[in-house]
């Protein structure tokens, strides 16, 4: 079965909004968690749900973890990479993270914040001088042409907030939608799929192709005005080749993948690893299509750029060290590899004055370095999620991490992560009974 357009159009980033969704309401409850680091259990139910989630029609794999602090985390790991792949799912196996790149990016930026390289209120064009005079689109995804002055530069903060005005070419329709495809922003790859009746356009080569082509498009906000989902941590990659001389992928390897211990993070998924790498799948009326397998990814091959938004692949195991690390503000097995102020600035509230968080699926939160902060309740929460079903949070405040891994599309097409919600809230009311 060939997937569908609508599948394949909208899979990329727009669904991971709801899937972060899925971990919103939480905050209320976990401030207790610290008190199960000795519990010999911590997630019974979420077992229970990972177990009956996984079988013939339902899932093939998928894994689970929740880190205490100071602790190594429970993983829960059933099933195999894919239902024609036998190797069985682990912490260790790989999956196509998608916008849980953006807070890995977002932290890399408050680094060079921290380091005085650059001020979150600096405009982008001190250091991309083709965004200085942009222009913005006198109606939402309306004409391209009947455009006004953006009224302010676009700054570092808003593009680590989404508040930047700039599109999403998964996001946005119409006239600006078609000309994002014709200059090649396309920041994450899919699937090799034909999809009858629609060519995907491939993206330019490069974040500085990449950068030139976004400053010949419209925006469709005035510049930190309102929250919208962007591409905002994709040019935050440009950014850093500039200031730092690097390499994206380079930059980010040395100075966090390597300190922290993250073996397993990479834009492109070295030959060697292929037999870890799950299988990716489309899911249509409740059946699974195989979309990208491991064997035969994308993720194999070079990337046409290591795009901050979307393009990582991460392992369990590896994402929760980086959640880890948060957690510990910036230090893990001893080691610095963040600033302190750089982990408590970008897991802060950074959103303009007077602009809204999103608000989905629960109570309305901030919005940090590349991802959701939680506010009242859930003050001290930080995360992001993927769009093929991971979801990745930490509570900086009382040093707890939390995650799911699996490997579907869209994220909303089936009742996972609504249940997961609730086996994982249900546990932690189980620990308040027994305290």
């Amino acid at each position: 079965m060939t997937p569908t357009r609508r599948m394949l159009e909208a899979a990329l980033d727009r669904r991971a909004l709801l899937q972060f969704g899925a971990m919103a309401g939480l905050g209320a409850l976990l401030p207790h968690l610290s008190h199960a680091a000795t519990r010999p259990e911590l997630m019974p139910r979420v077992r229970a749900l990972v177990e009956r989630w996984v079988g013939s029609g339902k899932f093939p794999g998928m894994v689970a973890s929740l880190g205490t602090p100071g602790q190594t985390p429970e993983f829960v790991a059933r099933g195999s990479q894919g239902f024609t792949d036998a190797d069985p799912m682990t912490p260790d196996t790989l999956f196509r993270i998608y916008s849980m790149t953006k807070p890995i990016t977002g932290m890399a930026a408050m680094q060079l914040i921290s380091q005085g390289k650059m001020t979150l209120d600096q405009p982008v064009h001190d250091v991309l001088p083709q965004f200085r005079d942009m222009k913005v689109q006198n109606t939402y995804d309306g004409s391209i042409t009947a455009l006004h002055a953006a009224p302010r530069p676009i700054t570092m903060r808003h593009l680590v907030t989404h508040t930047s005005g700039l599109g999403y070419a998964i996001v946005q329709s119409g006239p600006i939608a078609k000309l994002m495809q014709q200059k090649g922003l396309i920041p994450g790859q899919i699937t090799r799929f034909p999809i009858t009746g629609f060519a995907r356009a491939k993206s330019v080569i490069g974040l500085e192709a990449f950068a030139d082509s976004l400053a010949q498009v419209p925006l469709v906000y005035d510049p930190g005005t309102r929250w919208s989902y962007s591409m905002g941590l994709d040019l935050m990659g440009r950014i850093i080749e500039v200031l730092t001389g690097k390499a994206f992928d380079v930059y980010l390897k040395e100075t966090i993948f390597a300190p922290a211990g993250m073996k397993d993070t990479f834009f492109q998924v070295p030959r060697a690893d292929a037999g870890r790498l799950a299988t990716n799948y489309g899911v249509l009326q409740g059946i699974f299509v195989a979309i990208d397998e491991g064997a035969k990814s994308l993720f194999l091959e070079k990337p046409a750029a290591p795009f901050g938004g979307a393009g990582l692949v991460s392992s369990p195991r590896d994402y929760d060290r980086f959640l880890r690390m948060l957690a510990q503000f910036g230090t893990i097995d001893g080691k610095r590899v963040l600033s302190e102020k750089a982990v408590r600035m970008g897991t802060s509230n950074l959103l303009p004055k007077g602009v809204a968080g999103p608000a989905i699926m629960g109570p309305v939160g901030g919005f940090g370095a590349g991802g959701r902060v939680g506010l009242g309740a859930e003050a001290g929460i930080y995360g992001w999620a993927g769009a093929a079903g991971t979801v990745g949070m930490v509570d900086t405040v009382r040093g707890l991490r939390s995650q799911i891994f699996t490997q579907f599309m869209p994220a909303d097409s089936l009742a996972l992560l609504p249940e997961y919600q609730a086996a994982l809230k249900a546990d932690v009311m189980a620990l308040l009974e027994k305290r």
